[in-house]
């Protein structure tokens, strides 16, 4: 008998040996996939970052060649009105409106031979005699050469360049002088030319306004991270369970050899009730996909009948309630029957019943049927729908599943936005990936439900809001995981959610 037990406790002893080794190798496996991936998010970090300031400078160049040719033309009307006071023109008053203070025309000996009005002469510039080409002097004065003359222009810098264009800009000469500058302009940005004129408009750049959607998207980063570690280590934790469970399974019989027969029975009947328990949680599955289907059978009758009643098909109902009792049974109908549907399809996708066939779609197009479909529901909460669809976006994915998860993270994006409020559906092109994403300023998610989103039955009820059965977000995640995508959320509470669809490109 001591024999007996003593076999026994080796054999669970090993068994808990191997259940340890397990445990480790999974662990450690869990955090090399977690470490990797959060290098893969840092170095995705560092580029995005570094293509929004680059993408930002590049905006800002063009906006300095714009600025420049602004000024370009306006140098040049001023230098007009300089060669017609040499050509002898009373161009005062035009002068004066054009933000010119002061004319004066000096000969090649240095005389002045005409000024702007009853105007003082300007004094002449060092160098100026010897000109040859036109030349701009702070704080603001322009010299150059006319019918053997030498024109000297006293202007106000700020007619250069309409208010509008000057922001975070400046013009600067060649000797490195400033002629006119922002307050926000931080001293630094590429130097372009003002055609035709030795002055050069620098612009910089807002670095807070350029990395503002780089900085949004960081808690994204932070689920890129997280994301698959947790999947890795639920899997692993399946993996070890039924590693541990078959483990219990071959020590059972190999104790059940070695123990007397009362505790045999008490060992069969330990493993017929765990796997009673495993049945039961299929059966469970089985029972929900067959009684959702019962149950939306009579279902589709009362809403049929409730409506024809409701329309008076046969002729006038009689009474006024009557109208309004078949209307509430319709839409009472019409509520159960898709919460059933909801449930029913979540308990196909669990069940692996829901067939998902890849094939090369045009994201774009049906994001647009979805946005469509949409808009009488954002009208009517006097919400503004926004789309931004670039032409012909292909991933690879089931069509069919792909227009569910969008319309859901839309219908989702309208349910908790407030009246008067923007949400935003725009399909992009990322390396890698096809992103769908839904923004809006609504009522968002606190900490603690963005830490629940997408387990079933899960809802959040918001004030004016009536929600579903809460297997919206979770049907999303599931045919988003059947893909190879997956669905991401970033919210905060009272500020608004971001709910993005990432599927393989092709």
């Amino acid at each position: 008998m001591a024999h007996s037990h003593a076999a026994v406790n080796v054999t669970m002893a090993l068994g808990r040996a191997k259940a340890r080794n397990i445990r480790l190798t999974v662990l450690v496996s869990v955090v090399l996939i977690c470490g990797s991936f959060a290098a893969a998010a840092a170095l995705q970090m560092r580029n995005d970052r570094t293509h929004a300031l680059a993408q930002a400078e590049y905006f800002e160049a063009r906006r300095s060649g714009d600025v420049a040719v602004a000024a370009g033309t306006s140098l040049d009307r001023i230098e007009g009105l300089g060669r017609a006071l040499v050509d002898g023109q009373e161009v005062a008053e035009v002068a004066a409106a054009g933000g010119i203070r002061n004319m004066t025309v000096f000969d090649r000996s240095g005389q002045a031979r005409a000024t702007l009005g009853n105007l003082p002469a300007l004094a002449l510039p060092f160098g100026a005699l010897d000109t040859r080409t036109r030349e701009i002097h702070a704080p603001a004065t322009m010299t150059f050469p006319y019918r053997g003359k030498i024109v000297v222009i006293a202007f106000d810098p700020h007619v250069l360049v309409p208010t509008r264009m000057l922001e975070r800009v400046a013009l600067t000469t060649d000797g490195g002088s400033v002629l006119i500058q922002d307050s926000a302009w931080s001293g630094s940005g590429q130097a372009i030319r003002v055609p035709g004129w030795p002055l050069s408009v620098r612009t910089s750049v807002d670095e807070d306004a350029a990395l503002a959607a780089w900085t949004g998207s960081l808690p994204l980063y932070l689920l890129l991270i997280m994301g698959p570690a947790l999947v890795g280590a639920g899997l692993a934790s399946i993996f070890v369970r039924e590693f541990e469970r078959r483990a219990r399974a071959s020590d059972a019989i190999r104790a059940l050899k070695m123990t007397r027969p009362v505790e045999a029975k008490l060992l069969v009947r330990l493993a017929a009730a765990e796997r009673r328990s495993a049945e039961d949680a299929r059966a469970k599955s089985e029972f929900i996909a067959h009684m959702s289907h019962e149950l939306r059978t009579p279902l589709n009758a009362i809403i049929g009948f409730s409506e024809v009643i409701e329309r008076g098909f046969y002729g006038a109902v009689g009474h006024a309630k009557y109208v309004e009792y078949a209307h509430d049974i319709n839409e009472a109908g019409r509520s159960l029957h898709n919460k059933i549907g909801d449930i029913l399809e979540f308990a196909n996708i669990e069940a692996g019943r829901y067939p998902v066939r890849p094939e090369v779609v045009d994201v774009a197009l049906i994001a647009a049927e979805c946005a469509s479909e949409g808009v009488g529901r954002a009208f009517s909460r006097r919400i503004t729908l926004h789309v931004g669809f670039a032409a012909a976006v292909e991933a690879l994915a089931d069509p069919r599943a792909v227009k569910r998860i969008i319309t859901n993270l839309l219908s989702n994006a309208l349910l908790y936005t407030q009246e008067g409020g923007h949400v935003r559906i725009e399909v992009r092109e990322e390396e890698g990936a096809v992103v769908v994403s839904v923004t809006d300023n609504g009522l968002g998610f606190t900490k603690a439900e963005a830490a629940a989103l997408g387990i079933p039955f899960r809802r959040y009820d918001r004030p004016g809001s009536m929600t579903g059965v809460g297997m919206g977000l979770t049907i999303a995640m599931a045919l988003a995981r059947r893909m190879g995508g997956v669905v991401r959320i970033g919210s905060v509470a009272g500020e608004g959610t971001v709910a993005e669809l990432r599927l393989p490109k092709i």
